[in-house]
């Protein structure tokens, strides 16, 4: 006798496989495990303005890349601008250029964010340790008591930038403070006295996204180096960390926008929040990736509609096999329910029942006349499916001139089955009487009704489609329940007798 351990070891191998992928398309993809679930986008405006001078002018400007957000979509409206995107070890950026401008100059940049909820901003390499900052003469002996002062009062690189960062707005600050803020802003402060400490840190410009906000314009923050993570402190109220909505816009620490050839330069922004589907945002990204490669997604929407039908039959067919195999629920044929759950998604359940139970019946009328011709085979089955093709013809006719919308979805019944349907009952009645006929008609119809409402819930048909993984388990489930040799559920009535009472 085989073992069986190679078969529950190949079992196992196709459910582990399919969840982890299905798990892993879910979190490094994005994909929703839910239908309808929905996301909150932001769309971004940035309106830059200056005055020509008439000569040659070129535009720099820093575009977003935050690790908070990802960028769905974004372009640039530049009317006689050449425009190049891109990016390099300062960052991502745009330039415009052209030869000559003179006037009012608007150019505008429009980006749509989605948030990712990853606000950490990881280092990529530990930043080299800055030189020290040299202190005027008239500042010097106040700093270096402030920072010795602040410096024993921490024990980390972290918490000397907490401390700092509170001493500078505390509601008594030392006349220290004052003075040194007279002549320098809280960002530029924080940071020289930091790399006097042998501190990395680094200006950000920043966003504030508010829903239907305009003329915004960006917020200096400092970023401050702790054990790979850049940590984020706004030394202008004394806060740590970011807000959900704040959006990194430059990190290079210059000049958001350089201008050459112009005057009064300035950008500002506008910002509005949307909600949209988190399946069509995780498609986008996806396509922004080049990751749709074996995707289904990237088949035409005919082919992708055609794969939407095809991808449900693994479900019926475990409806069908669980029913059968565990439960002992009879059917005419095996897989015909699946075919007939399939013309019910179609035609809704009970406009298909009425019409399955209508051709069946007329069907099997026509079928006893022709079973006292002593036809062959062949020429009996070709002529029951001319006859159904018939009777399907006839009752669509007759619901469009009752105005029946409904009547006109008959035509999805697969008629060869139908036929094929026709043909077993009919010597099912002959050979064993109405009652197992009615028995079979009867299961046939109850699986293709189970097997309906399991193919037609959106969230299998959200999860067949979307994580392929799925039909991996369905096979492990139906090959482990291929396994089983007990009795089926239905057959436990024999045995009632032994019960008592």
């Amino acid at each position: 006798m085989h073992s069986r351990k190679p078969f529950y070891i190949v079992v196992a191998l196709l459910f582990l496989a399919g969840v982890a992928a299905s798990v892993y398309r879910g979190i490094e993809h994005n994909v929703p495990f839910l239908p309808g679930k929905q996301v909150q986008s932001w769309a971004v405006d940035a309106k830059v303005s200056f005055q020509a001078m008439g000569e040659p002018a070129e535009v720099t400007f820093s575009l977003p890349s935050d690790p908070a957000f990802e960028i769905l979509v974004e372009n640039a409206t530049s009317p006689g601008y050449g425009l190049t995107i891109a990016e390099d070890e300062m960052g991502r950026h745009a330039t415009w250029s052209i030869r000559n401008a003179i006037g009012q100059q608007d150019l505008y940049y429009k980006v749509t964010l989605v948030p990712t909820g990853n606000n950490q901003v990881i280092a990529l390499q530990e930043p080299q340790p800055p030189l020290p900052y040299s202190w005027p003469a008239t500042e010097q002996a106040a700093a270096e008591q402030i920072m010795d002062e602040v410096w024993s009062r921490s024990a980390t690189n972290l918490s000397f930038a907490q401390q700092l960062n509170k001493s500078f707005n505390a509601t008594d600050r030392s006349q220290n403070i004052e003075l040194l803020l007279s002549g320098n802003t809280p960002a530029d402060l924080f940071i020289q006295m930091l790399n006097s400490k042998g501190i990395a840190a680094q200006k950000v410009n920043a966003l504030f996204l508010e829903d239907q906000r305009r003329r915004q314009q960006l917020t200096t923050f400092v970023e401050v180096y702790h054990q790979g993570e850049w940590v984020l402190f706004n030394p202008a109220n004394g806060t740590q960390g970011r807000p959900d909505n704040l959006l990194i816009w430059d990190r290079k620490g210059k000049s958001t926008l350089d201008v050459v050839g112009g005057v009064n330069s300035q950008v500002n922004f506008s910002m509005l929040q949307d909600t949209r589907s988190a399946l069509a945002t995780s498609i986008d990204m996806l396509k922004n990736k080049d990751a749709l490669d074996f995707s289904l997604y990237q088949l035409p929407l005919e082919e992708q509609s055609l794969f939407k039908g095809i991808l449900l039959i693994p479900i019926g067919v475990l409806m069908v096999v669980f029913l059968r195999v565990i439960i002992g629920i009879k059917t005419s044929g095996t897989f015909m329910p699946v075919l007939i759950a399939l013309a019910f998604i179609q035609t809704t359940l009970l406009t298909g029942l009425i019409g399955f139970l209508l051709i069946v019946a007329f069907g099997l009328m026509i079928r006893s006349y022709l079973s006292e011709l002593n036809l062959l085979l062949i020429s009996r089955i070709s002529a029951v499916i001319i006859v159904v093709i018939g009777i399907i013809g006839l009752f669509t006719l007759i619901s469009y001139k009752f105005g029946l919308s409904e009547g006109l979805t008959i035509t999805f019944f697969p008629m060869i089955i139908l036929a094929w349907t026709i043909e077993r009952m009919s010597i099912l009645w002959e050979e064993e009487g109405a009652k197992e006929v009615l028995v079979q008609g009867g299961g046939s119809l109850f699986v293709a009704t189970l097997a309906y409402l399991a193919m037609s819930a959106t969230w299998v048909q959200h999860w067949v489609f979307n994580f392929l993984g799925i039909h991996l388990v369905i096979l492990a489930v139906v090959l482990l329940m291929g396994q089983y040799t007990g009795y089926k559920l239905l057959e436990l009535r024999r045995f009632r007798p032994l019960a008592g009472e």
